[in-house]
């Protein structure tokens, strides 16, 4: 809560520095003087700082920055898991923004913590708002930090939230046998146990205790790291219930477990296979394991590079310092074009790759140049410019974030004679 003090602080600090026409920046210079100081004195008490957020509303109802205050508030209230708060200021931020996803699936969780139907009417809008977002995020292409088969992962396990939260909500309306329809959908876009649990819920109100069973044992044996010992523990509970009321004791119900792990393990692992065949990196752990792809589709596995020095230049086409600094690689490339033991991969960071080849062509960057493929989350890049150097191991030795004109072509030649001892 501390953090989000601070943050807030420098926010309300920049904003004062860049105050609207007179008269109105008086006033507003006043307001956000008063908010500063009621934030310094909550400190980091999460309590103290709701109060000191909801007393500003509630001395300036017009004020111009009610949207970023309330949404600190539902910030603040996801995080001390304060319900009420989460809806009331979580509806209202959606009011505004209704593509923020995080506060829509904290939002449409929480008015389902009730099986009451008006929040389950609302609940439903949300979460079928939710999928419509998942559905537009899938036509554009992996964020940077992705690869390909991170992003379709993250994709999935979204809209697998997002259809069990419609399951849910659609069950509680009285649509039982829509609802868990619904629930199969979401095991079948990502089986989580939240899914397999759903499925049973609804199967169980069905009469059709059997089936039930069945899918907690799923949600009781599924890797999933989500699914806490306490959910586990209620799995098995309900699981036990549900068979000893259909055959008088446990019998037999062991059989039915070793078959879930059974089927669950074969279905995760046929899922890995997919991603793999679609992304070659959809596994990688270690540098060495990636594989990356230049303007024109055509491969480079790094392990191939083993045995020599490898600079990595990060870079994006509407990073201003990266041009400056271009024409400086270009002569620590000339200090080693007679070295085969060094190479230099150019590694572009932009989220939308189409920006790319029509940027290269226009400011005539030599190739290869590279899609950082899952390299920029593997790597914690943060900013760029960027450049690491790797030994002959393939072992991260030197990184050079952002760079000094007058010292970069340098650094970076004894950051490179330091690699090939190595």
């Amino acid at each position: 809560m501390k953090i989000i003090a601070l943050v807030f602080l420098l926010c309300v600090c920049c904003c004062a520095q860049n105050p609207p026409a007179p008269p109105a920046s008086v006033d507003k210079s006043a307001e956000d003087q008063e908010l500063s100081n009621a934030l310094a004195e909550a400190g980091s008490s999460p309590i103290e700082f709701t109060r000191a957020l909801e007393r500003h509303l509630e001395k300036y109802p017009k004020t111009q920055r009610r949207g970023e205050l309330e949404r600190a508030l539902v910030k603040a209230a996801i995080e001390t898991k304060d319900d009420r708060r989460i809806i009331l200021y979580g509806e209202r931020v959606l009011e505004r923004d209704t593509d923020d996803i995080q506060i829509l699936d904290r939002v449409t969780r929480t008015l389902l913590t009730s099986a009451d139907k008006d929040t389950s009417e609302r609940a439903l809008k949300y979460a079928r708002h939710y999928q419509e977002l998942i559905g537009k995020l899938r036509l554009q292409n992996p964020p940077g930090g992705f690869s390909a088969a991170q992003w379709l992962e993250e994709l999935d396990r979204g809209r697998g939230r997002a259809t069990v939260l419609e399951a849910r909500a659609t069950g509680n309306l009285g649509k039982v046998a829509e609802a868990i329809a619904l629930a199969q959908k979401s095991w079948d876009s990502f089986p989580t146990a939240e899914s397999a649990r759903e499925i049973a819920r609804w199967l169980s109100r069905s009469g059709k205790n059997d089936e039930a069973v069945a899918h907690f044992a799923d949600a009781f044996t599924v890797v999933d790291s989500r699914n806490t010992d306490s959910d586990r523990t209620k799995d098995r509970l309900r699981m036990g219930e549900l068979y000893r009321q259909a055959h008088g004791d446990e019998k037999g119900l062991g059989d039915i477990i070793l078959e879930a792990y059974d089927r669950t393990a074969a279905l995760l692992a046929e899922r890995k296979l997919r991603l793999k065949a679609a992304d070659p990196n959809a596994e990688a752990a270690k540098i060495m394991d990636f594989t990356l792809s230049d303007l024109d589709g055509k491969k480079l596995s790094l392990a191939s590079l083993k045995g020599k020095a490898i600079v990595f230049d990060f870079w994006a086409t509407w990073c201003g310092p990266c041009r400056v600094q271009h024409p400086l690689y270009e002569e620590v490339k000339k200090r080693f074009h007679d070295s085969g033991d060094v190479v230099f991969l150019s590694i572009d960071t932009d989220e939308d790759r189409e920006l790319v080849p029509q940027f290269v062509k226009d400011n005539k960057w030599n190739g290869p140049i590279y899609y950082e493929g899952g390299l920029v989350r593997l790597l914690q890049v943060g900013s760029i410019p960027t450049t690491g150097v790797l030994d002959r191991r393939g072992d991260v030795v030197s990184r050079l974030n952002g760079f000094v004109p007058q010292r970069f072509v340098d650094m970076l030649s004894d950051r490179i004679q330091e690699a090939l001892k190595n």
